[in-house]
């Protein structure tokens, strides 16, 4: 990838969990396909594990080196150390490139990180604040920063009406808006995504204008974001970023081959497959339920189960489900959903699995857990239509039975018909979105054009 003409130099820093290094990561990519010089820049622990074609990458500190997150072992304190420590070793690094013939023209950051824009602001350099999650979830949380809206919000009654949103029910809103005690240093970060954001330069967003421009412009004068998504590898969609099969970052062993290789000898779109991502954690009561659903429903199934989680699988089901199903601990889970045995996703709705399956055409059951993931979940569903969400009980768990209707409406009869040719037209218009042309490449254009013109300034 030659490029004679320096476009300008773009250091991108991810919340450090694999859910936010990933779509920094691939805007990243797409930024150094339009020929800008990028550099992730991520911690000291979470470095090694990232290699992506073109990109640069560089340490930083969150003031725990040499185990992240899990050293700290309490949010607050780890939140204040790397605000502390990032925002030394950001800076630090922006001058190393200062005097050099590729200095930074703008610093990308995770709105997890609001602190990177005063660092950006003191080097008199750029600042793009670069949002991970839905243009509906960023609506909510927007309008409570600015007092539109108060905690907790309760509408057990009455929906909660929104400019720009569907009528939202007490299930759909993010766990820590209808119980902001229980969770007060995350919703404090959330909030804290738009303590400056009047001074960014630029707002990204990882969606993209077919699919939510109509909740980005139900906020646009408190939140204006440039939706540039989906930010998911290019081989799956336009296919203009050679050899882009993975988003390049890994923080754990993926064991992709002997997944394909067990996906080779099964029909098409029979296979199940499940993954809750890299944060959430069943109780041993919800694995059992899946279990019990799995073996009771006779689909196959590709399960990812993390390593610390496996201990919580029933002993029973490992022996006896051998030829119908695979429990593996981590994968390529685009490969997977990519794959024509694969014919439904049982997913957590974390936002970047959400937009995986959109993006690929698959299916979806809905099992939320907690945070943004419940008000996704209503989108697949109800908005979408694009897979369902399976019901909690009283207890709060999702029952074998529950499961099994789920799996039975997606992968059979006319609703299954339905979401599928659904997910069809999704993939589509996330695939015309990100060609050439599309809303998310010009918008993505416009920003390339903006850093040229200021390195023609300085120079």
């Amino acid at each position: 990838m030659e490029h004679k003409q320096f476009k300008g130099h773009v250091i991108l820093l991810p919340y450090p969990s694999q859910g936010h290094i990933n779509p920094l990561l691939q805007f990243a990519k797409r930024l150094a396909s339009k020929g800008v010089k990028a550099t992730l820049a991520t911690t000291h622990y979470t470095v090694n594990s990232i290699c992506a074609a073109h990109i640069g990458v560089e340490p930083i500190s969150d003031g725990f080196d040499d185990g992240g997150f899990s050293q700290a072992g309490n949010v607050d304190f780890y939140l204040k150390s790397f605000k502390e420590e990032g925002s030394r070793s950001l800076s630090q690094l922006i001058q190393k490139f200062k005097d050099s013939s590729t200095s930074v023209t703008c610093v990308v950051y995770d709105s997890f990180l609001p602190w990177a824009l005063d660092v950006a602001k003191q080097h008199g350099i750029y600042g793009a604040s670069f949002f991970t999650n839905s243009a509906a979830v960023c609506s909510i949380f927007s309008r409570i920063h600015h007092g539109r809206l108060a905690l907790p919000l309760t509408p057990e009654s009455k929906p909660l009406m929104l400019p720009g949103l569907p009528p939202l029910n007490f299930r759909d809103l993010p766990t820590f808006l209808r119980f902001p005690d229980s969770y007060p240093a995350y919703l404090a970060m959330k909030l804290s995504q738009y303590s400056n954001l009047n001074e960014a330069d630029w707002v990204f967003d990882n969606t993209f204008e077919d699919l939510e421009g109509k909740e980005a412009k139900g906020v646009s004068e408190l939140w204006q974001a440039k939706l540039i998504g989906p930010m998911v590898p290019s081989a799956y969609l336009d296919e203009r970023i050679k050899g882009d099969r993975g988003y390049g970052s890994s923080l754990w062993k993926p064991l992709s081959e002997e997944c394909m290789e067990w996906l080779e000898t099964k029909p098409s779109q029979s296979v199940v497959y499940i993954s809750f991502g890299s944060m959430v954690s069943l109780t041993e009561e919800e694995t059992e339920e899946i279990a019990r659903a799995l073996e009771e429903s006779n689909l196959h199934y590709l399960w990812i189960v993390r390593e610390t989680e496996q201990k919580k699988l029933p002993k029973w089901f490992l022996e006896s489900n051998k030829e119908k199903g695979m429990v593996v601990t981590w994968c390529n889970q685009l490969e997977m959903l990519a794959h024509p045995a694969v014919g439904c996703f049982v997913t957590h709705c974390g936002w970047n699995s959400t937009l995986e399956g959109l993006s690929l055409g698959v299916p979806m059951v809905g099992v939320p857990k907690w945070a943004d993931q419940l008000t996704d979940a209503k989108f697949v569903e109800e908005i979408w239509g694009i897979g369902v969400r399976a019901k909690e009980d009283e207890e709060g768990v999702v029952r074998r039975e529950e499961l099994i209707k789920c799996l039975k409406e997606v992968m059979e009869g006319e609703r299954g018909r339905d979401i599928k040719s659904n997910a069809n037209k999704w993939k589509e218009l996330a695939k015309k979105a990100i060609s050439e042309g599309g809303s998310s490449d010009e918008c993505i254009n416009k920003f390339v054009q903006h850093l040229m013109a200021i390195v023609e300034q300085i120079n």
